[in-house]
């Protein structure tokens, strides 16, 4: 891959018409969302599926209305929409989806494996699509998403994320772990919003707790500030303590100390279109005791 180069500051990666480069892989951005929106269009007008509400609460045991029966034809005739959708995406063959005839040879290397130099773990949310924002191809990232883009300790136990990072580092011997958080990040507005004693059987609650020692220093450093702004500060926050967290697991730091490994942190702006990325200093950060992120190569693209 590239090296990562950072665009002019006068112009966001998605909003320009050239291909910009955050991690190697091209986009051609002025036509990023005019080709899913092509897509999308096109789909739903060939499946002819239609949805209709009833202003009525539902029942158990009621007798339809005509329109009512109408409706449920409808939707009953489009109950193949997923059935039909992998026809529709290979029948596009749009090059963005990467699957036109094109792109075969491609496909046919990935069958036999991958060697991916990132892993990236980012936030489950709809609106962050890491693959969107930073151009990676197929094969070019192993991903794993979760609330809040949070990294438990190692001492915290098995859990899906830390087994895919054992995977990703161990397995797959990636180069680059890439933590990226993002603006309105409900996960971290759900951490902020707890109270600390009370008593809960959230999944949510026992997940977005990882980041309790963000929220902590949030609230010793932005106290003055409104909940929304304390919220933003905390989604940076909590992307350097799962940077720290990362530390934790012995095969990580071992890396990372030989200069096998590289860890960062990214942020995404969706509602101001910015992006920032750094990197986690392993020496100055151990001098801090592990109890404070150091980075360096900070880029910021607007």
């Amino acid at each position: 891959m590239a090296a990562l180069q950072p665009t002019s500051l006068s112009k966001h990666p998605l909003s320009s018409g050239t291909p910009t480069q955050i991690f190697g892989s091209k986009v051609q951005s002025g036509d990023l969302l005019p080709t899913q929106f092509r897509f999308w269009t096109s789909f739903r007008s060939k499946t002819g599926v239609k949805l209709k509400a009833s202003a009525e609460p539902p029942a158990l045991t009621r007798e339809l209305k005509g329109d009512e029966q109408k409706g449920i034809m409808e939707m009953e005739s489009g109950c193949d929409l997923f059935d039909n959708f992998e026809l529709e995406v290979v029948l596009s063959f749009d090059p963005f989806l990467c699957l036109s005839r094109e792109n075969l040879e491609c496909y046919q290397a990935l069958a036999k494996g991958q060697a991916p130099k990132f892993m990236v773990i980012a936030c489950a949310d709809s609106r962050v699509c890491p693959s969107t924002i930073l151009g990676f191809e197929p094969g070019e990232a192993f991903m794993v998403r979760n609330v809040a883009n949070m990294v438990p300790t190692y001492e915290s136990g098995p859990s899906e994320t830390n087994a895919a990072l054992e995977f990703a580092v161990n397995s797959l011997e990636v180069e680059n772990v890439f933590i990226i958080g993002h603006s309105c990040c409900g996960g971290i507005r759900a951490l902020m919003s707890m109270q600390d004693k009370a008593e809960s059987s959230s999944f949510i609650r026992s997940w977005v707790i990882v980041g309790k020692n963000a929220k902590l220093s949030t609230k010793a450093a932005a106290s003055n500030l409104s909940f929304d702004q304390q919220c933003t500060h905390c989604e940076k926050e909590s992307i350097n303590n799962s940077l720290l967290n990362l530390l934790t697991y012995p095969w990580i730091e071992e890396k990372v100390k030989k200069g096998m490994l590289s860890l960062h942190g990214g942020y995404y702006d969706f509602v101001n279109c910015t992006f920032e990325k750094w990197t986690l200093d392993y020496k100055g950060s151990i001098m801090n005791g592990k109890n404070r992120v150091v980075v360096k190569d900070r880029l910021f693209w607007c």
